[in-house]
């Protein structure tokens, strides 16, 4: 199958074409800096220059194309505005590929979008999810809630640093996802004819709420962490001030976010059809402990290995001075 991936650099995006690749897919990137890209060619993609605020630039990366797999989203970072990329890209995208008579447009938007019409990253998801259902073109829309791999810089760095872990309110329970999972969904479902025109929710196998991951993570690092919680209204005010710069204005889109994670509903969602639909096992689907588990024992092993390094150094550098005495 000929694959184009959109938004293949990113943290879900390059394990969409790894696994593409790997399952014997053509596959092939639109992307705005074939430099930092090079790493997707090194796999096996074609790169295509593209910008998905640039129609014109859209057309060439889809020529030949069955299935576009939509992955992208702005960062916090970026420079461009949420609603640039989020929604009038992604329209422009949609249409492009309604042009190019693509078979299937695969979507990412995000589970519960259309409970959170206030926040702007949320909002744009469900609205693309009514368009995209309205072109009269074949999709799937794959609704995870959370990745795992967030959790990392979220948690488990701040307690191995010994660094306060910031939680807002209670938290939502939400079910992550291993990014490699979520890609293994994303090429079933471009492989599954009966997946078209379906709404899917991709998540993993329990809700976790904040503190239960700090306990897990506590368990597993060996010591204790120093959390903080930072209360709504006070995320509101910062949220206010950071807008009111040009540079802060993704930055405070996505600290809307806190909404969601302050709302204390779960983001979880019932995974059997999907599984049966896609063919695939719940039971190779990766926990939130194995996932922690594995990330501790190659962290605590690398920092045993550092401290025997620096205590063979120092026995090293004391011997040498008896000798020079």
């Amino acid at each position: 199958m000929e694959l184009l991936v959109v938004g293949g650099t990113g943290t879900l995006g390059r394990q969409i074409v790894r696994r593409a690749i790997d399952a014997g897919h053509s596959v092939r990137c639109l992307v705005r800096n074939p430099r930092k890209a090079s790493f997707l060619q090194e796999w096996g993609a074609k790169l295509i220059q593209g910008d998905l605020c640039d129609p014109e630039t859209l057309a060439p990366a889809l020529d030949g194309v069955e299935t576009l797999i939509d992955a992208a989203t702005t960062r916090a970072t970026d420079s461009l505005r949420i609603r640039q990329v989020d929604w009038d890209g992604k329209v422009a995208l949609i249409q492009a590929a309604k042009a190019a008579k693509i078979k299937r447009y695969i979507f990412f938007s995000i589970l519960n979008a259309e409970h959170f019409p206030n926040v702007p990253l949320m909002e744009m998801k469900h609205c693309t999810e009514k368009y995209l259902a309205e072109v009269g073109m074949d999709y799937t829309i794959l609704r995870p809630c959370g990745f795992m791999q967030g959790l990392i810089g979220q948690y488990a760095v701040p307690i191995l640093d010994n660094q306060v872990v910031w939680i807002t309110g209670l938290g939502s329970a939400i079910a992550y996802m291993d990014t490699l999972d979520i890609a293994k969904f994303a090429i079933r479902a471009a492989e599954t004819p009966a997946a078209a025109n379906r709404t899917l929710p991709v998540v993993g196998p329990r809700a976790w709420g904040a503190y239960e991951i700090i306990r897990l993570c506590e368990r597993l690092a060996g010591q204790t962490a120093k959390t903080a919680r930072l209360e709504l209204p006070i995320l509101r005010i910062i949220r206010a001030i950071v807008r009111s710069f040009q540079w802060g204005y993704n930055v405070s889109d996505r600290l809307a976010f806190a909404e969601v994670l302050a709302s204390e509903t779960p983001l979880d969602a019932p995974m059997a059809e999907t599984y049966q639909l896609l063919d695939l096992d719940p039971a190779e689907t990766t926990t939130l402990e194995a996932y922690l588990q594995e990330y501790f024992s190659r962290i605590m092993s690398k920092l045993k290995e550092i401290g025997y390094e620096k205590e063979k150094e120092k026995k090293r550098r004391k011997k040498k001075n008896i000798k020079a005495k």
